[in-house]
């Protein structure tokens, strides 16, 4: 109770008159002091959110629901409002737009990734069946599929002999992921795959990488990889961006299983509750970068 009436007065109350303070005694408004502050990366992005979202001006809080093509509109209005001066401020305007665009972009990464999340995979879509045909020519480049409905699916880790029954929790996202990761890092992923056909530690590859692509929308969804994200593109994230993380947890996932040697693929859930939580602290640190590094030997 004494919580909420504390952030309600500070919010509404004594941060409005500590940042008029603060400006009177600096001369910066707290925009101007965030970016002086904080070199390019997630510890100044957030905090210039955070303070677009505080702020009383409406001016400044519309400027987070911007589009891409009207960022520099936005800025020149924030200027304006805050009486911001080139000729005494130069950087200003750069640092707002950086800014601006790694916020905005992040939303729209979210709204891209859960359209394509929405959509079903259906096996009457050419499309989308050539995508499943060329996850499996990634995968397995030697060997010929016997037919679309095929027992040959569970060699790559899917459950049944139609793989489109394991996408309905991520629907095209699941399957756009798989292929990215195949199709990027193929070394890479072969090598997983053999791993999980290991005979004692094994686990279905396609599966855990659906799974994998949940705990990635999760972290995206839940706003927890922005640092990562804010870090590593100077501007607006995009879909590949989205994609490469996914490849990150997958290649480390398949790491930490063998680490871990759990002792049955049924205590599967305890060990991906371990290790999303390792994400998770790894991505509260600052100047969080999570990027797939290949070990020597792959």
């Amino acid at each position: 109770m004494f919580l909420s009436i504390w952030n309600y007065l500070h919010t509404t109350f004594f941060r409005y008159w500590l940042k008029w303070l603060i400006r009177q005694v600096t001369g910066k408004c707290e925009l101007q002091r965030i970016f002086h502050s904080f070199i390019q990366g997630a510890t100044r992005t957030i905090k210039t959110e955070y303070s677009l979202e505080a702020s009383k001006s409406k001016v400044l809080r519309d400027a987070l629901q911007a589009k891409e093509d009207s960022v520099d509109q936005h800025v020149t209005q924030i200027m304006k409002q805050k009486k911001i001066q080139l000729e005494k401020d130069a950087e200003f305007k750069v640092n707002l737009k950086v800014c601006l665009l790694q916020i905005c972009g992040y939303k729209n990464l979210m709204k891209n990734v859960e359209d394509l999340r929405k959509q079903v995979f259906d096996s009457e879509n050419d499309e989308h069946e050539a995508l499943l045909m060329k996850l499996w020519k990634l995968l397995m480049p030697n060997v010929e599929l016997d037919s679309r409905i095929s027992k040959q699916w569970g060699d790559i880790g899917f459950q049944g002999d139609d793989p489109k029954t394991d996408f309905r929790g991520m629907g095209m996202l699941g399957l756009a992921n798989l292929v990215f990761f195949s199709e990027q890092y193929p070394e890479v992923a072969r090598q997983v795959l053999s791993h999980s056909n290991h005979p004692k530690l094994g686990y279905s590859y396609a599966i855990v990488g659906i799974n994998l692509t949940e705990m990635a929308y999760s972290l995206l969804s839940s706003g927890v990889v922005k640092p990562h994200f804010y870090n590593l593109v100077p501007g607006s994230p995009q879909l590949e961006h989205f994609q490469r993380f996914y490849s990150y947890l997958v290649y480390e996932f398949d790491k930490f299983w063998f680490q871990e040697e759990p002792e049955s693929i049924m205590l599967f859930n305890q060990y991906r509750e371990k290790f999303h939580e390792k994400v998770k602290r790894l991505l509260q640190q600052p100047s969080v970068v999570l990027v797939l590094t290949l070990d020597s030997e792959i």
